[in-house]
């Protein structure tokens, strides 16, 4: 019994909100299960190149606030 991912979401849909909670929250577990070992490490690099870049003057610091008001238009966009 093969079901498009269309008929998967209009079941998903039908469910009640704790249900889909509980789904969404099993999915995001699995996946979690996926990621790549190295990611700690390559944001710690990513962290410590922007931290150079900013000491040597190549860039700018931003106001966090300014930040997170770009960020939450972003999603409500």
């Amino acid at each position: 019994m093969v079901h498009t991912l269309a008929e998967i979401e209009q079941v998903i849909l039908r469910l009640n909100p704790k249900e889909r909670a509980t789904l969404a929250h099993n999915i995001i577990d699995d996946l979690d299960t996926l990621v790549d070992e190295n990611v700690d490490r390559l944001w710690l690099e990513e962290a410590q190149r922007r931290y150079r870049a900013y000491v040597a003057g190549k860039t700018k610091a931003k106001p966090a606030q300014e930040v997170f008001d770009k960020a939450r238009r972003r999603l409500h966009q």
